[in-house]
């Protein structure tokens, strides 16, 4: 379903991907883990074609995406932010049903609200929160809003940026377990990048660590705990020693 082959991309003299290559298969859970600064919420913004890559290609369901129609392409897409990102000026039940109520995907304002209460169930929010604002919501409340907004569309393919910062580690745990739930319910084909290791084994189907700019490894959950690669086991670890370096 997504496909990136040798993408370079740099920002002046800073060379953040140096030829980075990926391939996620349709309907697969593909968790991108690394340190911080290494690409990851780059090579996202590829190939949401927020970001246009200096070298290589990006195709997504066998299409280019530095030639598809905008509109069309990202109707085909969700977005968990990370921290939400809901619009405080907006009551719940709008944040969810966003893309609902303009552009291409547009529907009649009670058929989107109609949908927006659906999906903040399949979340475990009852229907009595769509006419709160953000505000009024705890961050886990505010975290399963915007997972409710990321499948409102019901994409093809969900993108999950650091789905569990900030929440304590039972609320992540729930926001893992739905995440799992969806995505398999769904048929989606979902990209997350994460430093969590415990979404990273309660999400994944397969692994990928990016560093300095290139895919270090990839594998399997099971074979992520197994294999000898040391930028892997330092970083699944937390080790301060390794080959990886620490900002000290």
């Amino acid at each position: 379903m997504i496909k990136l082959d040798k993408i370079h991309k740099a920002f002046g003299d800073n060379q953040v991907l140096r030829g980075a290559t990926l391939h996620i298969p349709k309907g697969e859970s593909m968790v991108i883990i690394g340190g911080s600064g290494t690409g990851k919420s780059v090579a996202l913004k590829c190939v949401l074609g927020l970001v246009t890559p200096d070298a290589g290609t990006i195709m997504v369901d066998g299409q280019d995406v530095t030639t598809a129609d905008r509109d069309a392409f990202l109707a085909r897409f969700g977005m968990l932010f990370q921290g939400a990102a809901l619009f405080d000026s907006l009551p719940v039940w709008q944040n969810v049903a966003f893309r609902l109520l303009r552009g291409s995907l547009k529907r009649p304002k009670a058929e989107a609200r109609e949908i927006a209460i659906e999906k903040l169930r399949r979340v475990g929010l009852k229907a009595d929160v769509a006419d709160r604002l953000p505000a009024e919501l705890s961050g886990g409340m505010q975290k399963r809003v915007g997972l409710a907004r990321a499948i409102a569309a019901d994409p093809e393919i969900i993108f999950f940026d650091e789905p569990t910062t900030g929440l304590d580690p039972i609320m992540a745990g729930v926001i893992n377990d739905l995440i799992r739930e969806i995505v398999v319910e769904m048929g989606a084909t979902a990209m997350t990048i994460t430093h969590d290791m415990t979404s990273v084994r309660a999400i994944a189907d397969r692994v990928a660590m990016l560093h300095d700019g290139v895919i270090q490894w990839t594998g399997t959950v099971a074979e992520m705990d197994q294999t000898a690669d040391p930028y892997v086991q330092q970083f699944i670890h937390g080790k301060a020693d390794g080959p990886i370096e620490a900002v000290r």
